[in-house]
């Protein structure tokens, strides 16, 4: 069995105390119109539930570089917080006098108390599990959808593309690019070695990409100028599928796996509960030294929900398992938070392989680089 230890693997659903760490370069003489901002936006986060407290602070060594910290009760509470178009409205001002901002986040595993303890000395409060093992690889997702009648046209358009280069620079490389649909929905997952934004901005920077967009363009249900900074910001923040939870045995050939996607429509509301239910369920898949799964990743921006799976064999071998229903009564579970719930609870494997091949989104293109050497 794979211990958590031994396991690859990120989450958002260890229920520790987040920190957010934003890092911003500020334009020359922007500094005043910044912190109007920054009081602004520092009034209505703290009405934000889950938001516990923030800190500015400014570099001694170069004073338009700026530090912005915050604390949240749990990485949900802030994603939640991160994917409303309150946010979207709220950052908005900060385009205006911030020349490059860069976000990070981190679990908080052990602080420092500050109450000495008997012996005088501070105490070191551990305050979550283990730390999980990583792989060194980011994962991301952008979705949006296109006008009905036009899905053909634009699958034709994202299998054609001409790959960027994967190396960016010596610390960051392009690793994988895996482009699904359902319907009219697109769905494009990128892994990342290094930075994810110094990746995504090299990707946007390509010819061919850009020609791609250009050519996309007509068929989006949200239109967008990419032309415009600002009308293209917006898009791609509205895009954004963050990786929730990712897990991994970390034991297989690659070329032994094959990679598909299902897409979850949840209930209203319900869209961060059916990914944690999900990531449940693949936490135990991986320990099952029978599974046919090797890796997953959950999807998760508002009520869009969506699992990418490396699968040995057959999706359907196991269905129940491959769905994230196997055992007890996840599959009524699962039924409550979907908003096709309405097509009844898959109980018998028929029943569930329907559903399942249902859920199934269709792949456009995957295409892998090489790891560096």
């Amino acid at each position: 069995m794979t211990t958590l230890s031994e396991r690859i693997s990120q989450s958002a659903f260890d229920d520790a105390r987040l920190r957010v760490v934003l890092l911003l370069d500020l334009y020359d003489g922007a500094q005043n119109q910044f912190l109007e901002v920054y009081e602004h936006m520092r009034r209505q986060v703290s009405s934000v539930p889950g938001h516990i407290s923030d800190e500015l602070c400014q570099s001694i060594e170069n004073p338009s570089q700026w530090l912005i910290t915050s604390e949240w009760e749990s990485a949900p509470r802030f994603l939640s917080w991160l994917s409303s178009e309150e946010h979207v409205a709220m950052v908005q001002p900060l385009h205006g006098c911030v020349r490059d901002t860069r976000s990070l986040r981190f679990s908080v595993l052990r602080e420092t108390g500050k109450t000495p303890v008997s012996g005088g000395a501070p105490a070191d409060v551990a305050t979550t599990s283990v730390p999980r093992r990583g792989d060194g690889i980011v994962r991301h997702a952008l979705t949006f959808t296109v006008k009905p009648g036009s899905e053909a046209v634009v699958a034709q358009l994202l299998a054609g593309y001409t790959s960027p280069q994967a190396q960016v620079d010596e610390k960051t490389r392009l690793r994988r690019t895996s482009l699904f649909m359902h319907g009219n929905r697109v769905v494009r997952t990128v892994e990342v070695e290094g930075d994810l934004l110094d990746a995504l901005r090299h990707v946007a920077e390509q010819p061919g990409v850009r020609a791609l967009e250009e050519a996309v363009n007509p068929y989006l249900e949200q239109d967008r100028d990419l032309g415009d900074p600002a009308s293209a910001r917006l898009f791609f923040t509205r895009a954004a599928l963050p990786a929730v939870h990712h897990v991994a045995s970390g034991g297989a050939d690659p070329q032994d796996l094959r990679r598909h996607a299902l897409i979850y429509p949840a209930k209203d509301g319900c869209g961060m509960a059916l990914a944690r239910l999900l990531a449940r369920q693949d936490e135990a898949a991986v320990d099952d030294p029978a599974t046919p799964i090797e890796a997953s990743t959950v999807f998760q921006r508002d009520d869009i929900v969506v699992r990418m799976l490396d699968v040995r064999g057959p999706l359907d071998a196991r269905p129940a398992l491959t769905l994230g229903v196997e055992g007890g009564h996840k599959a009524a579970v699962l039924a409550r938070l979907l908003d096709s719930a309405k097509d009844g609870v898959p109980t018998t494997d028929e029943e569930i392989s329907r559903f399942l091949a249902r859920s199934e989104m269709r792949l456009i293109t995957d295409r892998r680089s090489p790891a560096r050497v």
